[in-house]
Order: C-alpha cells, then sequence, then structure tokens
C-alpha cells in the first residue's frame, strides 16, 4: 500500500544561505572564509582601497570593562584625528555612520597569528581571574591553595581539614573551616562552572545553578536528580526515576537530557585550549557631539571582482553551465553579501548605540534594558537576522570593549513601576561594594536590603549571583581587620 505525505519545507536559495552563513560569523572567521575565498576563485581579487577606520576610543580611567577579559587586535593604520577634523566635514546626522574618506591600504597581510593570545592553564587562569577580586592576603593565600589542589579534572580531591598541613607555622592563627569553605566558594565562582567541586555531583550541581536560560521547574528537578538519584541516572533507570521523583516523562527527559550535556571534568578543557582571537567590528565615539558607529574595514580584507577576468569569460561565450560561470556566479554573491554583512552589522550597531546612549555617556548603572526585538523593529528586520548580527560581534568604545550581545539585558522591575536592566543592577551592587566600610562588608542580604531600599526587589541568592557575575567575593573575603 502507498502512503503519500505532504511536507511543508522552507529551502534558502544559495546566495541566502551563504548571506546568514557570513553574517553569523566572528570577525576572524569571516577574514579566513574571504581569504580562502580570495585564493580559490579567479574572479575575485583583494580591492586596492579600504576604507580607513578610526582611532579606536580609549577607555576612561576606571571605566569598567566587559567580562571575561578580552585582546583586542586592530588593524591598518587610523586617520589622525586633526586631520579628520580640518576637512570641516557638516555634522552628519544621529548615527549615519559617518566614515573617514578611503585610504590606501598599507599593503600588509592579514596575519591572523599576530592577533592570537596564548593559552593558559587553568592554574594560571584561575590565579588570574582571582587577581580581579579586592581579597585580603589572608583569603587569597587560602584560595590560591585551593586552586594549588585542584587535580587535571578540576576537582579538589583533598579535604579542607587536610589543606592545614601545607601552610606554614607562621599562618596564625590556623584557619577554621568556615574560612576555607568561603575560599572554596570564591574559588568555585571562577571561570568555568565546576571547577572546584568535591565530587561529581558537586559538580553538576555547580554547573546546574549557573546555566542560562533554564526554566525553574527544569532547574529544580535536574537539581533532585544530582542530588538523590545520579545512580538511577548513570544506569538509564528511566521508570525507577520516575516513580521516585513523581515527574512527566517529557519533565524527566528534559532533565536528564540538560544532566548529560554538562560537562563531569571541567579542568579538561584547558588541555585543549585554543588561543583566543578578537577583533572588534566597528569602533564607538562621540564626533561634533554626537556617537557614531564605524566599521573597523580595515582589520577584514575586501574582495571585489576582477573585472580582467569577468570580461575575459564575457568575450570567449562559454556555456552558462560551465565550471568557469559558476565560479563567476558565486564570486558575484560573496561581493554583495560582503557588503550585505558590513551594512547589517553597521545598522544593528547603530540602533544600539541609539538605544544606550545613556551607558556611553554615564557608564553600566545606566545600561537600560533592551530586547532583540526591540532592535529587529527598528531596522524592519528579523529578529533571528539580528540575533546573528550580536553574536561573536565586538565593538571599541571610550568605555572598553564589549560583544554586541552585552547591551541586550532582561528587565527588572521596580517597585516605582519602573525597569532597570540585569547588568544596571550588577553595576549598582558594585557601587555598593566600593562604597562599603572594608571593617564591616555588606553581607548579600544587606546588599538585597539597600536594593529594595533604592526599589530593586531582588532574591538574596539573585543578588549572590549578580556578585558572582561581578568576580566580588563574599562579605567573609572582603573584610579587613
Amino acid at each position: 500500500m502507498q502512503e503519500l505525505r505532504l511536507r511543508q519545507q522552507m529551502t534558502l536559495a544559495p546566495r541566502l544561505q551563504q548571506s546568514v552563513k557570513l553574517l553569523q560569523m566572528s570577525a576572524l572567521e569571516f577574514t579566513t572564509a574571504v581569504e580562502l575565498a580570495m585564493a580559490t576563485n579567479p574572479f575575485l581579487e583583494e580591492a586596492d582601497e579600504q576604507v580607513a577606520d578610526p582611532a579606536p576610543a580609549q577607555p576612561e580611567r576606571g571605566a569598567m570593562t566587559s567580562e571575561p577579559p578580552i585582546e583586542t587586535a586592530v588593524a591598518g593604520d587610523p586617520p589622525d584625528r586633526d586631520n579628520d577634523a580640518a576637512a570641516d566635514t557638516p555634522a552628519a546626522p544621529e548615527y549615519s555612520g559617518d566614515y573617514p574618506t578611503p585610504a590606501r591600504s598599507d599593503g600588509e597581510d592579514h596575519d591572523l597569528g599576530q592577533w592570537a593570545s596564548a593559552p593558559v592553564s587553568m592554574r594560571e587562569k584561575l590565579s588570574a581571574d582571582l587577581g580581579n577580586y579586592r581579597l585580603e592576603p589572608r583569603g587569597r593565600l587560602l584560595a590560591e591553595f585551593i586552586i594549588d589542589a585542584l587535580d587535571e579534572d578540576g576537582y579538589l580531591r583533598t579535604p579542607l581539614a587536610n589543606l592545614c598541613s601545607a601552610l606554614s607555622p607562621d599562618f596564625t592563627p590556623p584557619p577554621d573551616e568556615g574560612e576555607w569553605l568561603a575560599a572554596l566558594r570564591l574559588v568555585q565562582q571562577l571561570d568555568a562552572p565546576g571547577l572546584g567541586a568535591r565530587d561529581l555531583q558537586e559538580c553538576l550541581s555547580l554547573q546546574l545553578a549557573a546555566a542560562p536560560g533554564v526554566s525553574a521547574p527544569l532547574r529544580t528537578l535536574a537539581l533532585r536528580i544530582v542530588a538523590e538519584q545520579i545512580e538511577r541516572l548513570a544506569k538509564n533507570d528511566a521508570a525507577g526515576l520516575r516513580r521516585a521523583l513523581n515527574c512527566t516523562e517529557d519533565a524527566l527527559r528534559d532533565a536528564c537530557a540538560l544532566i548529560r550535556g554538562l560537562d563531569p571534568k571541567p579542568g579538561r578543557r584547558y588541555d585543549m585550549q585554543a588561543p583566543v582571537y578578537v577583533v572588534p567590528d566597528v569602533f564607538v565615539d562621540k564626533w561634533h557631539s554626537r556617537w557614531r558607529v564605524v566599521p573597523n574595514r580595515s582589520a577584514m580584507p575586501q574582495a571585489r571582482l576582477h573585472r580582467v577576468y569577468a570580461d575575459l569569460f564575457r568575450r570567449a561565450r562559454l556555456d552558462d553551465r560551465s565550471p568557469m560561470a559558476q565560479e563567476l556566479q558565486e564570486a558575484r554573491w560573496l561581493v554583495r553579501n560582503v557588503e550585505q554583512r558590513y551594512t547589517t552589522i553597521q545598522r544593528v550597531a547603530e540602533a544600539i548605540v541609539k538605544r544606550q546612549q545613556t551607558f556611553f555617556e554615564y557608564g553600566e548603572v545606566a545600561l537600560r534594558p533592551l530586547m532583540l526585538k526591540e532592535v529587529a523593529d527598528d531596522l524592519d528586520m528579523h529578529e533571528s537576522t539580528v540575533s546573528r548580527a550580536t553574536v561573536s560581534k565586538y565593538m571599541v568604545t571610550p568605555r572598553g570593549v564589549f560583544e554586541f550581545r552585552h547591551f541586550f539585558s532582561r528587565e527588572l522591575a521596580t517597585d516605582s513601576g519602573g525597569t532597570c536592566s540585569a547588568a544596571a543592577v550588577r553595576a549598582l551592587i558594585k557601587e555598593l561594594i566600593d562604597a562599603e566600610d572594608p571593617a564591616m562588608p555588606l553581607s548579600d542580604v544587606a546588599l538585597t536590603q539597600q536594593l529594595a531600599s533604592n526599589g530593586i526587589v531582588l532574591a538574596r541568592r539573585t543578588v549572590s549571583k549578580y556578585r558572582g557575575q561581578l568576580r566580588l567575593p563574599p562579605a567573609e573575603l572582603r573584610r579587613q581587620h
């Protein structure tokens, strides 16, 4: 018996597929892809002229920068600011992307190696992260001892009490259990979630607690499985898990999938760590009293159609279905899609700057809530297009280097009926801690109360999470005697 089935399927044309692929690439991936295309397609060549970028904006003294710290590479010689001003160009409309005049390329190759940062070991990375915390020497030493005691998987297999034997006899008074636990909680907040765990269950629990975008019921069920039913999970005993947890089959399946997606050996990732490259896509600065966005085109190859070869092909009147005709078509697509990528990223960056002007003027505490849909509606784009244009895209600003995604922060309600962003709350927590009495630091409960007095009502655990994201230690490790 034959059965007919109708299936509705949407497929993208090759040119659109290439456009989507180029847009979601980072600057370095894009550079590699375009250079490969120019090396393999005879109808492509690199343009002789490139748009010069403005000098990168320098972070203000003491200004906050994006997390985690990143290395930035800026290729190309920036034009002289004095010459730019001397051109007496009339003030451009707001966010018009007013570009400097084109400058001839210096002819240097795009050497990706010069933008690489050397891989670091797990202990080096954790020690470097620890240096970002304001700690008393005693608390810092205990945290360093814990870091040194981690095994290759990232676990602390040595009982805390046994670490005392490694301390110098001059370390007095000996640390009590509370001090060790405070230092351990600090280490567990550094870098990858799960590091510093004392067993598999704690490792998975730490990762579940830090997992983004997980609903509260799903997180709670997964934590119960890890804490109470880890052996049944290992045996794939679905029926036993359902009886023990009294949950639906769908909920159990989602929770188990979430757990199996975690990393049981988070320390191993440092053995395979690849160099980290970051190249900014745009520069943001203030020009003629207005914030503007300028693309960093000189850091990336500029592909164009090789006119001589294209003319020769047309004169030869070869079959339109020949391999050469296909290469010519692909070359045309690439040139158009490359320009479309620049235009899309430029427009999204301008929309971000337009909606986040208070951030550029006043800093992190003034970052407003922003959703992808707002930018998509402003630009008459699909939300998925805006999403692709914000992932792994970076901007250099007077306040530091930020991924586009940094400016999209979820909305939190206030007592007054207004809203603020989660990033602004983190900045406010940092201000409260910076202003505290070092002899009597604010606990997470006290921070929660102070935020409530400012109209921002949050759970204590949320405040603790935000404090950890800021790499600020708990109160017991901030206390200065």
